[in-house]
C-alpha cells in the first residue's frame, strides 16, 4: 500500500496538477493521505477479525 501511495505521488509531480503546488505541501498532504490509508487498513482488519 505505501508503494501505491508512492507511485501515485510520484506521478502526480511528474504529470499532474501537484506539479503546481510547493513541494512542502506535496509531502504534507502525502502524508496525510498515507495516514489515513493506514487507519483505514488497520480499523477494517480489526473488523474482519471480530466477524
Amino acid at each position: 500500500m505505501l508503494f501505491l501511495v508512492a507511485a501515485l505521488l510520484l506521478l502526480g509531480v511528474l504529470m499532474g496538477s501537484v506539479a503546481h503546488v510547493p513541494l512542502p505541501v506535496t509531502v504534507v498532504a502525502a502524508a496525510v493521505i498515507g495516514a489515513w490509508l493506514l487507519v483505514f487498513a488497520a480499523r477494517e482488519r480489526r473488523r474482519h477479525r471480530h466477524h
